[in-house]
């Protein structure tokens, strides 16, 4: 008789991490957090979608080059092949036990349009795309507001 083997990562809480495009800023924060949760232990994973990819006109290729250069230089790799922008789903909300949008200006009314009865259970960072940033400070913002989640979710419940 065959032992059934069940795949960690297949039952662990799901953080849905939320963008325009799921090009740039959510792509960051999904693999960011995968690799920290993996340093912490903590059996999270984070996967990311796009709000409305209709609106990534100038998005060239499956991934932005400046988060693949940001990942290369922390020693992240990314899957490969590197997926293309995944548009987000009924299904993918109903999956997550967390939902973050990276830019609560940018995606609260994308999101109020589109996804109304979503909206309560989602959390807002304040992570603006460009040109209102530059890719620097809303990676280092980014990285900033991922630490401080691993904290919170690896602090004992009281």
């Amino acid at each position: 008789m065959r032992e059934l083997t069940v795949d960690p990562q297949a039952t662990a809480p799901v953080l849905l991490f939320l963008c325009t495009g799921n090009y740039y800023r959510s792509r960051f924060v999904e693999l960011l957090f995968n690799q920290k949760v993996t340093q912490a232990s903590l059996s999270w994973r984070a996967e990311s979608r796009g709000i409305a990819l209709d609106l990534g006109t100038d998005n060239r290729g499956p991934i932005s080059l400046a988060v693949l250069t940001i990942l290369q230089d922390r020693g992240i790799v990314a899957p490969k092949p590197v997926r293309f922008p995944q548009q987000v789903q009924e299904d993918d909300f109903a999956r997550a036990q967390r939902i973050i949008a990276l830019d609560e200006v940018e995606h609260r009314p994308l999101l109020l349009h589109r996804f109304p009865q979503w909206l309560e259970r989602i959390e807002f960072w304040r992570v603006p795309d460009v040109p209102r940033a530059t890719v620097a400070s809303a990676l280092a913002l980014m990285d900033s507001q991922v630490q401080e989640l691993i904290r919170t979710l690896a602090a004992p419940i009281s």
